[in-house]
């Protein structure tokens, strides 16, 4: 059975910064897609970041770039999301996606929730201000 298992969030103030982990299991993600979702209360789920496959090109949403980094380690399936400078409206529980097709021929596809397969039940992260 393929998990995905987020942590790492929690409660923070305004500036911080938090480090979100996501462990894989039943399944190797190593070389393939990977990416970050966050859905706020009352909100659809919106992109944050994703990574390729090798880990050479990430991806990231104008509201997050420059604060957060995406980075992955295939040897040991995990996924992260580096937070810094975190403010109220990063408020959201967060989750971990993966798919299982071997790149998406379109950069565009990356952004897609409904492109990944796999998903984490979510980190909740709350930031104060």
């Amino acid at each position: 059975q393929v998990q995905l298992v987020e942590s790492g969030g929690g409660l923070v103030q305004a500036g911080e910064s938090l480090t979100l982990s996501c462990a894989a299991s039943g399944r190797s993600f190593s070389g393939l897609p990977m990416g970050w979702f966050r859905q706020a209360p009352g909100k659809e789920r919106e992109f944050v970041a994703a990574i390729a496959g090798n880990g050479a090109v990430s991806y990231y949403a104008d509201s997050v770039k420059g604060r957060f980094t995406i980075s992955r380690d295939n040897a040991k399936n995990t996924l992260s999301l580096q937070m810094n400078s975190l403010k109220p409206e990063d408020t959201a529980v967060y989750h971990c996606a993966a798919t299982w097709k071997d790149y998406f021929p379109d950069s565009r596809l990356y952004y897609a929730p409904n492109e990944y397969n796999y998903w984490g039940q979510g980190t909740q992260v709350t930031v104060s201000s």
